[in-house]
This record gives C-alpha cells, structure tokens and sequence, in this order.
C-alpha cells in the first residue's frame, strides 16, 4: 500500500507560480511511476507529468511543457510538481498518483489540492 498526500494548492494570479508537493508514505517508490493529474470542472482527469523513479525519467503533456517541472527529493520520499506562468486554464484539483513501473494502471491515488489561477 502507497499512501500519498498532496500539498501546495491555493489560490495565484495568471502568471504566477505554484509548487505542489506529493509525500509519498507506505512503500519505497524508487520501483514507482509518480505522476500528476488534474480534473477541471465539467471535465475529465487528465494526464499532467510523470516521473520514473529507477530511471530518473521525466514526461509532460504538450500543454504544461516548459511551464511545469516534476521533480524528486529521495530523502523526503517526495514528488514535486513547480508550475509556472499559470494561466486561468490551469485551474482544477490536482492529483497525485502511483504506479509500479511495470504496470501501465495507477493504483494509488491522493485526495487532491485545488488550484485557481485567476486572470
């Protein structure tokens, strides 16, 4: 069992920045994909970033690329996803989520933080 908790959610103005933070609890995550995920309102989640732990491996979806970075801290067992230059359309709850890197379904999921970028 992965618990993971997220953190850093709130409330920024377009073009400002935000950090969030997964703390990962439970399990080693070094054989885990860490991923982030978000759900707009009236609309379904979608894939944000992920990271590969073993393989220190970084993916993006086309519309964060250059704005947001995943990264790790080892010793804190933590996942961290730096966003900036939000735009409004960046608005929605943001997910972490875990899955042992030879499956291609995550199976363990945070409750979410809220993000409202306003304009």
């Amino acid at each position: 069992q992965v618990l993971l908790v997220e953190s850093g959610g709130g409330l920024v103005q377009a073009g400002g920045s935000l950090r969030l933070s997964c703390a990962a609890s439970g399990r080693t995550v070094s054989n885990y994909v860490m991923g982030w995920f978000r759900q707009a309102p009236g609309r379904v989640r979608e894939f944000v970033a992920d990271f590969t732990w073993r393989e220190n491996s970084t993916r993006y979806a086309d519309s964060v690329k250059g704005r947001f970075t995943i990264s790790r801290d080892n010793a804190k067992n933590t996942v961290y996803l730096q966003m900036n230059s939000l735009k409004p359309e960046d608005t929605a709850v943001y997910y972490c989520a875990a899955r042992r890197l030879e499956f291609d379904t995550y199976n363990y999921w945070g409750e979410g933080t809220q993000v409202i970028v306003s304009s």
